[in-house]
């Protein structure tokens, strides 16, 4: 009986550590990835669309990397009109961030929003 104890309590504590250490050891390989990195690809193999487009402008937006915000919500623009109150809201904020006028411009123009 001395031995049953000591010995039930070696081997549980040799399971926990071990089923924990499994769970422990898990990463997550999603976390790593640089969504921009992987859409620029995307587009420089050819496979580019607005959708894709306006995915860059919004990733580049919030990182406050303006100038190729500016570069893909135009890119967005040249494919399809712009509806979307967001995306214009967006897309005159990175010209605010950049000094760039409203006035003359031919996509904030198109979409009757010059204001």
């Amino acid at each position: 009986m001395r031995i049953i104890t000591p010995l039930l309590c070696v081997m549980c504590l040799t399971f926990g550590t071990v089923a924990f250490s499994q769970h422990a050891s898990k990463t997550d390989v999603n976390t790593d990835i640089d969504v921009t990195k992987v859409y620029e690809q995307v587009v420089e193999e050819g496979y580019g669309t607005p959708e894709v487009y306006l995915r860059l402008a919004n990733e580049h937006y919030f990182t406050g990397n303006y100038r190729s915000a500016k570069k893909w919500f135009e890119m967005v623009f040249e494919h399809e009109q712009p509806t979307d109150k967001k995306i214009l809201f967006r897309y005159k904020q990175t010209l605010k961030a950049l000094k760039v006028a409203f006035d003359n411009n031919p996509y904030l123009a198109i979409s009757g929003d010059s204001n």
